[in-house]
């Protein structure tokens, strides 16, 4: 999954696709690399206190006028899924009329639960994450007794509530640097096959996050090795999909890892 950031203050790259052409452009620039799914986002949820003073919060206006006119393109020009990563229902609704087939929602349905309504009349795949709390305030010395236990528990309850709702496909995202210390986000990519046991397809983000600079102590745009670390290690401990930024080096990562581990399996 490729990630396509339509803002401003996006923690790795803020800024450079604003622009609804650079967006579109960049989006058929990673299908061209590879990426299996778009994911397009029109409101970043950079923690605070990593990168400043955090993402600002985006009205269903502005994330709209930000998204809509790339998924329509987008939609028009690739042949690939494409997502919208959006935690509003309203969004979600406008995002799968313009073409989007996968709403990617980082709060798993905690901010807004009628966007699984949203998913269930189109018919649409449902992206579930974990988060503890809000973006603002996620990073404040996050705990867990069993960071694996309670993340796991916590998308169980949510991919019921997505299947009493009617939603047909459900995939599950434990979340990584969303509340999540350098060991919580350690233990979760460690114990991925346990998140399998859901009965969902895995979905994980590692790419340029801040668990990967404080290990290497690099600032973001210095993470491609560490990520592409990351998402083979994910690969390789049962991860369906892997959501990053630099679309043809991981997925040669991924071609390779996926070889080593699974051929034949």
């Amino acid at each position: 999954m490729g990630v396509l950031n339509v803002t401003p203050d996006s923690f790795s790259d803020g800024g450079k696709y604003l622009n609804h052409d650079a967006a579109v452009a960049h989006g058929l620039a990673m299908v061209r690399d590879g990426a299996d799914i778009i994911d397009v986002g029109g409101e970043s949820t950079r923690p605070k206190g990593l990168y400043g003073q955090g993402a600002a919060t985006v009205s269903v206006e502005e994330e709209l006028q930000r998204v809509i006119p790339v998924i329509e393109q987008l939609a028009s020009r690739v042949s690939v899924p494409i997502s919208i990563d959006t935690y509003k229902s309203a969004v979600a609704e406008a995002a799968v009329n313009a073409g989007a087939t996968i709403i990617n929602d980082v709060s798993g349905m905690n901010f807004d639960p009628q966007i699984a309504d949203v998913a269930a009349r189109h018919g649409a795949a449902l992206v579930l994450m974990h988060m503890l709390g809000t973006p603002a305030t996620m990073q404040q010395n996050p705990q867990y007794t069993d960071v694996v236990k309670e993340v796991k528990e916590f998308l169980r309850m949510r991919i019921a509530a997505a299947r009493r709702a009617g939603v047909p496909n459900v995939i599950v995202d434990p979340g990584l640097g969303f509340g999540k210390t350098l060991e919580h986000n350690l233990a979760l990519i460690r114990n991925l096959r346990e998140f399998r046991e859901l009965g969902c397809p895995v979905m994980i983000g590692p790419s340029r996050k801040g668990f990967i600079g404080a290990l290497l102590d690099v600032p973001v745009e210095e993470r491609l090795l560490g990520t592409a670390a990351a998402v083979a290690a994910a690969i390789a401990h049962g991860a369906d999909i892997v959501r990053v930024h630099d679309v043809k080096e991981m997925k040669q990562v991924c071609v390779v890892t996926d070889a080593i581990d699974r051929r034949g399996h």
